[in-house]
């Protein structure tokens, strides 16, 4: 029987998502948990498998334009004569519900050329974060040697093929001044009188289009504060020192303090959404990490009255799946605040965007020591950190942000608290 191919929805407040990729072609038969097609959203790109076997039919040919959740992009023969069931089918091939990583199928507005065509062979396998960096690169996927189960190219091998192994051939267009001529001599861009000019990956036209959106729709105000962190280095310093033990990161600090911090005023922990504004059961916490294929910020979940030691384990849990790409829209789904850290740069303080879907994010800078007079007016070393919360102004008021605030730099100067759960 044929039926409609929706775009589904992976997340709750996702609106729209483009199809990076068809894993199947017209005519082909796929099985129940099959990845049919690739999909990104605001916040990933992930593989949505099918909910049941069908085949396909046939699938739009509007190549990777921006389309909301819901569209008929499409559609598939499930072999079923019976009518009764074709509007609930309908429904729910095009809904997932809010939170869930995977997908009942089945979208597209992905390239056809991305498809192999009848008769060229078998279909190359490869990660979805390998597919964009050997696209950014340049680089041919057939020339890579995958390191993967089954032959799958991973972003490892991409990076292994080196800085020349992809070759720009095309000219540049859509620009409205003079670049001067092409050199196509490297894969990283293409050189021009003026520079290198190379095309901005999907997941980077992604951040770009929703953090400039952040920006323009979002009143973003500034708080900043400088807490006391000797007593939290010191402690740092001994867990650390410990044979055989967890090894604890000044970040690790930093996101259990917020999850407390939100536990103590829930008023802030809400954001603002077109029905009115949600407030969270849950004190969720983003941490912003800087993968390959950009930056991405991990949800830890109910961070309230977790140790310190089980925030280390999810953070770190969360950072390696971020870096190996390995993200479902739902893992970065939720959550009213993300911490950022740039500390490691050392650089002060550090404004940040509001993350689309959250009202608050947090800048962390490097750990500062300097002199401040003590009581009696001596100089007292300090070691200070900066931190910058951005909060959205429809959401949040002055008072309720700064007391927020106010309740992380406490426990941040008060470590040993945080400890147990």
């Amino acid at each position: 029987m044929r039926r409609p191919l929706l775009l589904p929805k992976l997340g709750l407040t996702m609106t729209e998502a483009t199809l990076l990729e068809w894993r199947v072609r017209p005519g082909e038969r796929f099985e129940p948990g099959q990845a049919l097609a690739l999909i990104e959203s605001e916040k990933a790109a992930v593989e949505v498998p099918a909910d049941a076997a069908g085949v396909l039919l046939e699938a739009d040919d509007r190549v990777g334009q921006v389309l909301p959740v819901g569209t008929v992009i499409g559609h598939w023969d499930d072999g079923d004569a019976d009518e009764g069931t074709a509007a609930a089918t309908e429904v729910a091939v095009g809904e997932v519900a809010a939170g869930e990583a995977g997908g009942t199928v089945i979208a597209a507005s992905l390239p056809q050329a991305s498809l192999p065509p009848p008769g060229a062979g078998p279909r190359i396998l490869a990660t979805p974060l390998a597919r964009r960096m050997a696209a950014a690169r340049g680089i041919a996927l057939n020339d890579l040697q995958g390191s993967g189960p089954r032959g799958r190219i991973r972003a490892r091998d991409v990076e292994a093929a080196g800085p020349d192994a992809g070759m720009a051939r095309s000219g540049v267009a859509g620009h409205s001044g003079d670049i001067g001529h092409i050199d196509a001599g490297r894969n990283d861009g293409i050189r021009t009188d003026a520079g290198r000019l190379r095309p901005a990956s999907a997941a980077e036209q992604t951040i770009a289009r929703r953090l400039s959106q952040s920006k323009q729709q979002i009143p973003h105000f500034y708080l900043a504060v400088e807490p006391e962190v000797s007593r939290l280095l010191a402690l740092r310093e001994e867990l650390n020192a410990i044979e055989g033990g967890r090894r604890f990161t000044i970040n690790h600090f930093i996101l259990a303090a917020v999850g407390r911090a939100l536990r103590d005023v829930p008023e802030a922990n809400c954001v603002w959404t077109d029905a009115g504004i949600l407030a969270f059961d849950r004190c969720d916490v983003g941490l912003a990490v800087d993968a390959p294929a950009g930056l991405v910020a991990p949800v830890l979940r109910d961070l309230g009255r977790a140790s310190l030691a089980d925030v280390a384990a999810r953070a770190d849990a969360a950072r390696e799946q971020a870096r190996a790409g390995r993200l479902a829209p739902a893992d970065m789904s939720g959550g009213a605040i993300t911490v950022s850290n740039a500390g490691m740069h050392d650089v002060s303080h550090m404004a940040s965007i509001i993350n689309p879907s959250q009202s608050m994010i947090l800048g962390v800078g490097s750990v500062r020591a300097l002199f401040r007079p003590d009581a009696d007016g001596k100089p007292l070393l300090q070691r200070e950190i900066g931190l910058v919360l951005s909060a959205d102004h429809r959401v949040l008021d002055g008072v309720r942000a700064l007391r927020l605030l106010k309740r992380i730099t406490f426990w941040l100067e008060q470590p040993l608290r945080l400890l147990v759960a």
